[in-house]
């Protein structure tokens, strides 16, 4: 699933190369990904983009008309930049592709998503907080305002395990299951700590290991093309996704932790005291 850095990585991409760019055309090949219906997509032809940002994991393209195509790109989706559009005609229903948008100069991009469950989701809106995802986000982790104490006061009260709060995105927007466990990792903290337990210690460490976790992988993906993020992104973990590795800290073998759908990797030794935990397979904890 592309998370808070890959998702800064394709939008400094983007701003880069799509910044005073106008779409000539945009086609949906899978309707369900098309969350809106006013302003149309066709409000954004012709109008020059002018500015890409990033909300939590979503990605805006400004236009200067005022009109914003925003996308989420979910579990499964990617984008895929061209500098020559392909001419090749989209079938719906019989290809990943479930958005393409063309600019004047020849280039544009397609969204895709792999897999049987479609859940990509577009929007064309007048203002990002149109959309729901967004409305509901929490702080931005890389923000100035997002400091030790602020994080301190975000986990104050709260009965629930530090992973499930990490991948919450009214609590923190953009961290996921990936990067909650590296940073996890990095804090020497066990997922399943609760948040409100948490002392002045833990979490100093925690708000260095988010702030340092996620800028070191925005700073990995500055600068890369999207075909080059996610091999990016699986060269830089050190815990996630490599279930059966060696700890990179303490040589440690990572552990995994399967629930209905989704997993979470750690350290043993780093995390957990040497305790491994249970496997919690019909969880609904980290959903």
């Amino acid at each position: 699933m592309p998370e808070m850095p890959e998702v800064q990585g394709l939008v400094d991409f983007l701003a880069a190369r799509a910044t005073g760019l106008a779409p000539t055309k945009a086609t949906v090949a899978n309707i369900a990904a098309l969350k809106t219906y006013d302003p149309p997509l066709d409000a954004l032809i012709g109008s020059p983009v002018t500015a890409v940002a990033r909300h939590g994991k979503f990605i805006d393209l400004a236009t200067d008309a005022g009109y914003h195509l925003i996308f989420h790109l979910a579990k499964a989706g990617w984008l895929r930049w061209y500098e020559q559009l392909p001419s090749t005609v989209i079938r719906p229903g019989k290809t990943p592709i479930a958005l393409r948008v063309a600019f004047d100069d020849g280039s544009g991009f397609d969204l895709t998503e792999a897999g049987t469950k479609k859940s990509l989701a577009v929007y064309s809106v007048r203002d990002p907080q149109d959309v729901p995802g967004i409305a509901r986000l929490g702080p931005d982790p890389l923000a100035d305002t997002f400091t030790r104490d602020a994080l301190a006061e975000l986990l104050a009260g709260r009965r629930t395990h530090i992973k499930g709060v990490l991948r919450d995105q009214s609590v923190i927007a953009g961290i996921g299951n990936a990067y909650s466990d590296e940073i996890l990792h990095a804090a020497r903290m066990s997922p399943y700590a609760l948040a409100a337990s948490l002392d002045a210690a833990d979490i100093d460490r925690l708000a260095t290991a988010v702030d340092r976790t996620l800028r070191e992988a925005v700073t990995a993906a500055s600068g890369k093309p999207p075909a080059d993020l996610k091999d990016a992104k699986r060269r830089g973990m050190a815990v996630h996704g490599r279930r059966g590795e060696t700890c990179p800290v303490c040589g440690d073998e990572v552990r995994s932790v399967f629930f209905a759908d989704n997993s979470l990797e750690y350290c043993p030794t780093c995390q957990t005291g040497g305790k491994l935990l249970a496997d919690r397979r019909l969880s609904r904890l980290l959903k």
